[in-house]
This record gives structure tokens, C-alpha cells and sequence, in this order.
């Protein structure tokens, strides 16, 4: 009797025409949405909306980003945990290299970036950036609709949209020494609304199952990993599933990432909507920045579940 094949990760089409609010491709693509998010906490996005062209154009800018001095990269710091530079530091895998752009979607946002890391700016580095993150934005953005649409709390949509700001994170993963671990990420949940994962060609993304199984995924430029955090989760009043994900090297090539994070500011409350007898209230009003802080406090680092320890019920 042959052994089950591993689960893999729900693929969801996002380059059907006509796929406008209300549409028959529009709802068809809600409820893989739904059940993907609530199963499994992540899919793997087709969005064709960002060219090939942009594609190669923004993993090239990045390696020059990367090659640049540590000293000039650490010039990216931020008051937020994981916003700033992080890597080659004490209790960080050593192949893990990332940097941080706040406001990404904004033309200050990656200026402000770029002045700090090269004399003068980078108006290719800026453009294409902002480019990128801003198609990126409009697939988190269709998403986020989707949910608000599928539990029937869309008059709340307008107040989210205008509540997001995102975070749009550079990462590089090298290839391990002989001898030395292969784990360019620890296993973690993020604590985002939603993050929209980007990379290049090497493999090395696992995202953990419900039961436990550790799902790899095949890179290709029009795929896009769309991953619930728990912000999601706590809003979602834990029908949402935000699982563990983490990046194994096995390849000597570097692994180059992008990641468009999406943080909400101000409270959030779950929905009076999706709290009744079988669903009572899990979760307190929350901040999103708050719930980020936490889990960098050695209390929060501590905790299998961040939210539930945060600002459970």
C-alpha cells in the first residue's frame, strides 16, 4: 500500500478576466479564498499583474542592495521590532540577511530608504520598488475584500483600507557552509493582517499544515504566496488560520525574498458579526504594533500563539 502524497498548498487563479466585485469569477474565487485562509491560513496567489520585466528587474536590485557594506545596512533602523535591519547578530540563523521599508506603497516611503542607503538616493531602486509594491498591494487588497465581503461585513472595509499602512521587507538567505544549519528562518507566525510573499527562483519556503506536515512550494515569477498573520486570525475571531511557516536552504544558491506586509493602525475589534453561541468572543480589542511589540518581549517570544496570549478572552 503506497504512503499518502504530502499536502500541498491551495492554488487560486487571480488572472481570470472580468474578475470585478460581484462577478461569477469574482465569488467562485471568494470561496477558494474562504477555504484556503481557514484551512490552511495561505495559498499560492497566480497574479500576472506585475511583468516579468518588473520581476527580474526588482531581485536584481536587490542583490545590489545586499551587496552593500554591513555598516550602510544597518543604517536601516526603526522604533518597530523587524522593521529595521536584522542579521548578523546572536540568536538569528546566520544564512538570514533583511531590511525594511515603511510606508512602501508611498514615493516618501522608499525615498527615505534609499537616502539612507546610497549618497544621493536611488531614483531606479525607488522606482522600481514603489512599482512593485504597489501592485503587490492591490492583490492583498482584493483579498482583504474578499473576507470582509464573505462574512458579511463589508461596511466596515472603507475604515479598514484607510487603517492600513504596510511594511515591505528585502530578504536574502545564503547558501549553508559546509557543516554549518541549513535553517534560513525559524519556524514563526507572522503578526501582519496579511503578507503577501514574493522570491526568486531557490526554493526554501515550508509552510506548516494543520496537522503538522511541513508543505514545501515551487517558485515561479507569477506566483505569490498570500499568508494570513495573526491579526487576521484575532479579527477573524480564530476562524482564520495563521500558520507556521519557515525557510529550509538546500540549494547553494542565494535565496532572494521580498515580503508586503500589511499592519493596521488603531484598534481592532473583532466584528459584533462573527461572534454567536458556537463563536463566542476569543479575542480583546487589540493593536496590531502592540501585538508585534509583544511578541518581541521575552514573555512573547515564549508563547505558541502570540494573539491568544496577548489579548485572549
Amino acid at each position: 500500500m503506497g504512503s499518502l502524497s504530502p499536502p500541498e498548498l491551495p492554488v487560486i487563479d487571480f488572472s481570470k478576466e472580468n474578475m470585478k466585485p460581484g462577478t461569477s469569477s469574482w465569488l467562485s474565487t471568494c470561496k477558494d479564498v474562504m477555504y484556503a485562509l481557514e484551512e490552511y491560513g495561505c495559498f499560492v496567489a497566480v497574479y500576472d499583474k506585475v511583468p516579468l520585466t518588473l520581476h527580474n528587474d526588482l531581485f536584481s536590485t536587490l542583490k545590489d542592495l545586499f551587496d552593500l557594506p554591513i555598516e550602510t545596512k544597518r543604517k536601516n533602523v526603526s522604533d518597530l521590532p523587524y522593521y529595521g535591519y536584522v542579521g548578523n547578530q546572536p540568536f538569528i540563523p546566520s544564512l538570514y540577511e533583511g531590511m525594511g521599508i515603511d510606508n512602501a506603497i508611498t514615493l516618501e516611503g522608499t525615498e527615505d530608504f534609499a537616502d539612507t542607503m546610497w549618497p544621493g538616493g536611488n531614483d531606479h531602486f525607488c522606482k522600481t520598488v514603489l512599482s512593485y509594491s504597489m501592485l503587490v498591494s492591490e492583490l492583498e487588497q482584493m483579498v482583504v475584500r474578499m473576507v470582509f465581503e464573505s462574512y458579511g461585513v463589508y461596511q466596515h472595509h472603507d475604515s479598514h483600507k484607510e487603517s492600513t499602512t504596510y511594511l515591505f521587507r528585502m530578504m536574502k538567505y545564503r547558501g549553508p557552509e559546509k557543516n554549518e544549519a541549513n535553517v534560513g528562518c525559524d519556524a514563526h507566525t507572522d503578526k501582519s493582517f496579511i503578507t503577501v510573499l514574493h522570491q526568486n527562483q531557490v526554493s526554501g519556503l515550508e509552510v506548516k499544515s494543520k496537522d503538522g506536515q511541513w508543505m514545501g512550494f515551487k517558485p515561479s515569477p507569477s506566483s505569490f504566496i498570500v499568508m494570513a498573520g495573526e491579526a487576521l486570525l484575532g479579527w477573524s475571531n480564530d476562524r482564520i488560520n495563521a500558520p507556521f511557516h519557515r525557510v529550509v536552504m538546500s540549494e547553494s544558491e542565494p535565496r532572494y525574498s521580498v515580503g508586503l506586509f500589511s499592519f493596521i493602525k488603531g484598534i481592532i475589534k473583532v466584528p459584533e458579526k462573527l461572534i454567536d453561541e458556537k463563536n463566542p468572543l476569543r479575542f480583546k480589542p487589540f493593536e496590531n504594533f502592540g501585538l508585534l511589540r509583544y511578541f518581541f518581549t521575552e514573555e512573547g517570544r515564549g508563547k505558541e500563539s502570540t494573539i491568544k496570549a496577548y489579548c485572549g478572552v
